[in-house]
This record gives structure tokens, sequence and C-alpha cells, in this order.
């Protein structure tokens, strides 16, 4: 018997404009794209990860009444939620790839507490710090 965890999910304000995001920008790749009605389940895979999926959901009914979806919305904008960790080999290159594909940067590359780390948001406002793994 296998056990843990597969699925981490973001909440996001456009799920087509987060998909394209998580696609064309960083590299992941579509894992799940089915619809039920309104609701859209909606979960990507890094390249190295595929065991992993990253969701994508929109705050909205049935999950959600109105009202605390609009909080929810409210508070991702803002950059309130916790930062989710990206590992990478090579920081500083990763930074310059990721800024070609025009992801923006909240910090720079920095050398703390003997790692490099970087941090941005995606374009719902949910925050990512990128640490330089020392494998």
């Amino acid at each position: 018997m296998s056990q843990g965890i597969g699925l981490v999910g973001l909440y996001v304000r456009d799920q087509d404009e987060a998909l394209a995001f998580y696609v064309d920008k960083l590299g992941f790749r579509v894992h799940t794209d089915a619809r039920n009605g309104d609701y859209r389940w909606l979960t990507v895979q890094h390249p190295d990860q595929p065991s992993f999926q990253l969701g994508l959901f929109k705050p909205q009914a049935p999950v959600l009444d109105e009202s605390t979806a609009q909080t929810v919305r409210e508070v991702v904008a803002k950059g309130a939620m916790p930062p989710l960790v990206l590992n990478v080999d090579d920081c500083r290159a990763t930074y310059e790839r990721m800024r070609a594909n025009g992801v923006e940067f909240t910090q720079p590359p920095e050398e703390r507490y003997g790692n490099v780390d970087a941090n941005f948001r995606d374009p719902s406002g949910n925050g990512w710090k990128m640490i330089e793994s020392r494998r």
C-alpha cells in the first residue's frame, strides 16, 4: 500500500490565466482538465514530479458559498496565503529563464541561510519561494 500527498490545491482568480502561467511560463504540464457544469477540475504537474499534482481551482460553488468565495479571492489577491516552494538546481539561471518568460519576481535571487532563493507571485497573487536545492 502506498500513501502520501498527491495533490495540493491553489485558489486562482481565472483558471485559463493560471493555466497559461503555470504551463507557458513555469514549464508545468496539464494533468487533468475536466468540467462538470460550471465547475472545472484543473490540475498541472511539474515535469520532474509526475506523482504530484497542483490544483488550480476557482473559489466557487459547490465548495464555497458566494460570500466566502469573494473573501477568498480578496485574500489570495493580497498575497496573504502561505507561499509554495519550488526547488530548482540553479536559482539564478532559473530566475533569468523565468524572467525572460514574463514571470514577475518580488525578490531577485539572494544568498541567505546557506541557500540561494528568490520570490515571485502567480497572476492570482499566490506567493512562491524558489530555492536552489542542495542535492
